[in-house]
Parts: C-alpha cells; sequence; structure tokens
C-alpha cells in the first residue's frame, strides 16, 4: 500500500486560496523520503496560530500549498522511507506535519509518537497537546501557588487541569461564561468574568490576601490581557507568555515589573525535540486518565468545510473551544 501510495498516488486536500477562501482540491500524495513516513491522516485541529493566514496578512503568499496551515494531525502511517526504524506501517500516531489539512502528510519519523491502543479512536492533535504540556514545564508550577490563567480556551483549559492537579489554587479569568464553566470542569478554583479591569485586580487581591499569584499564565495574545496578567503578578512571581501575539509591539510596565522583581517567561517552544517530548509527555497523561481533552473538541468538520472552521475558530463563539477537521478516516 505505502510503495504505490508513494508513487503517483492522488488525495484530497484543502487549499487557503486567499483571505478567507478555502478551495477543496485534487492533488498528488506527498513522496516519502529518507528518514520520513507518509500519514494517512485522520484529522488535524485547527489552531488559533492560523488566524493571520485567514485573515490575509500581507506577508503571507496565495494560494496557500496543499494542506497549509495544518500542524496538528494525527492518523496512521501508510508508508515509511528508507533509514526508519522503530514506527511501521498501521502504527496510528500523532506527529508534527505542516500540511495536514488534507488526507495525507508527510512528517519526519522522529517527529512522532505511536498512540497506544487505549487511545484508539481517540482524536490526538498532538501539537496543541504538546504546546499545553511545555508550556505547564515552563511555568514551574509547584503545590500551594496560586495560579492566574488568563484567558480560557483550549490551551487555557489545558493549563488549569496540570496546574490543578500539580496542587495549585488556579484562578481562571476570561470572557466567555462558557468558557468559566469550563475552567471549572477543569478544576479552576476560581472563575472570573473577563470585563472590568480595575474589579478583576480587586477580586484577586482579596483572593489573595495582597500576595497576588506566584504564577500567572497570559494565554490570549492581546495587550490588555497582558497588562492584566502583569499586574496579578507577585512579588519574585514568574508571568509566563502563552498568547501567540501576532498583531505589532508590546509594551510591559517595567517599573512595576523592577519594582516586584517579576519574571518574564517566553512559553513558545521552537524546538522539535521539545515539541515531540510534549507530545509524548500528553499522550502518557491521556493514557493514564490524567488528561481528558476530548470535552474541548467543541466542533468537527468534514475537511471540504475547513473554511467553516477557520470562521469558528476566529470569531470564537459561546460554546466553542476548538475545532477539528476530520477525513472520514479511521471512524
Amino acid at each position: 500500500m505505502g510503495a504505490s501510495l508513494a508513487s503517483g498516488g492522488r488525495m484530497k486536500a484543502a487549499v487557503v486560496h486567499g483571505p478567507g477562501k478555502v478551495v477543496l482540491t485534487s492533488t498528488d500524495v506527498p513522496t516519502v523520503g529518507p528518514g520520513e513516513v507518509l500519514l494517512r491522516l485522520e484529522g488535524c485541529g485547527v489552531c488559533g496560530s492560523s488566524a493571520p493566514v485567514w485573515a490575509g496578512r500581507p506577508w503571507f503568499d496565495y494560494p496557500q500549498p496543499p494542506g497549509a496551515p495544518g500542524h496538528e494531525g494525527w492518523g496512521r502511517v501508510a508508508a515509511v522511507g528508507d533509514d526508519v526504524a522503530g514506527v511501521a506501517v498501521g502504527d496510528r500516531v500523532a506527529a508534527l506535519s505542516y500540511r495536514a489539512h488534507a488526507e495525507y502528510d508527510v512528517a519526519k519519523a522522529d517527529q512522532l509518537v505511536i498512540l497506544p491502543p487505549s487511545l484508539d479512536g481517540v482524536a490526538v492533535p498532538g501539537e496543541a497537546l504538546a504546546c499545553a504540556v511545555n508550556i505547564f514545564r515552563r511555568s514551574g508550577i509547584e503545590e500551594g501557588h496560586t495560579v492566574a490563567i488568563v484567558g480560557i480556551g483550549f490551551l487555557g483549559a489545558l493549563l488549569v487541569r496540570l496546574a490543578s492537579q500539580a496542587g495549585a489554587q488556579v484562578i481562571a479569568i476570561t470572557r466567555r461564561e462558557f468558557a468559566l464553566d469550563m475552567a471549572r470542569r477543569f478544576g479552576a478554583t476560581h472563575a472570573i468574568v473577563m470585563d472590568d479591569h480595575w474589579r478583576i485586580l480587586e477580586v484577586v487581591r482579596e483572593l489573595t490576601a495582597g500576595r497576588w499569584c506566584e504564577r500567572v499564565i497570559e494565554a490570549v495574545g492581546a495587550q490588555w490581557p497582558l497588562d492584566l496578567a502583569g499586574e496579578l503578578t507577585g512579588e519574585r512571581g514568574r508571568l509566563v507568555i502563552a498568547g501567540f501575539h501576532q498583531d505589532g509591539p508590546r509594551q510591559f510596565q517595567s517599573c512595576r515589573f523592577t519594582w516586584r522583581g517579576i519574571d518574564v517567561v517566553n512559553a513558545h517552544e521552537r524546538d522539535p525535540v521539545r515539541y515531540v517530548d510534549g507530545m509524548r509527555r500528553a499522550v502518557e497523561l491521556m493514557a493514564a486518565g490524567a488528561l481528558d481533552p476530548t470535552p474541548l473538541f467543541t466542533h468537527r468538520v468534514d475537511l471540504p468545510d475547513l473554511g467553516r472552521a477557520m470562521d469558528l475558530m476566529q470569531s470564537r463563539p459561546d460554546g466553542f473551544m476548538k475545532a477539528l477537521v476530520t477525513t472520514g478516516y479511521g471512524q
């Protein structure tokens, strides 16, 4: 099966033809090179970092390559290239690949994680799960800490779960009532609607008896939530930037950071080795029943409807956490 696919097979792929426009096309199945595997994809998550390409920021070219910018794919290995060991055709995996809004994609053999049988039938957008695990690791959250998480989407909710499991008291802050309910479900001790800056500060000041928070994670990617997160961070605390800031410069209140001795951590990883390690840890947690992201997969669409999933990701209506685009394989 793998050899025939790697030499002239055809597949369906979604192509972002321009801002807000997707076309489903038929194209060649990608060729597997040395050290690579071909994935027959079951699905791919839609990431908030794809918003700029969907909005049409000027630094993107159109049409995008078939399957781009999908990078949260999972499925089964359909073929292996030369010099590949430890993975075989038929293995179900989560992988780092970058054109996964398609029926097939290619990944490096050392950038995937084999999924255990206990997760058969479960969606595993590995890159997104790895982000949560790696942010949690870099946050240095310990038992007894008070942790504020500003912004409860897919990532923020997972961080609520990981922090609460570590023994922290978690304060979830977000604008949507649905997201606040999800944060409580995932272990938040307190949930505060993100509406008025000064009211939020007063509530958190009272909750912490004026000590503020040892750790604050900003998971929105905008200036106001970043300002709020900085003010919630206590003396010698750590402000963790997990939001994907992509619309221009950001400002920090350096006087407050200096006065309180705050550490600022950019929690975004770019090293594939760390990504894969985060994926592996997330899969372990899922298999052990310690982390269940399934309630956060609020919307599922078929591959031809990628545009609708992108719109949902951008508008984030009530009840939305994360959209998955599925191919129909493995269902």
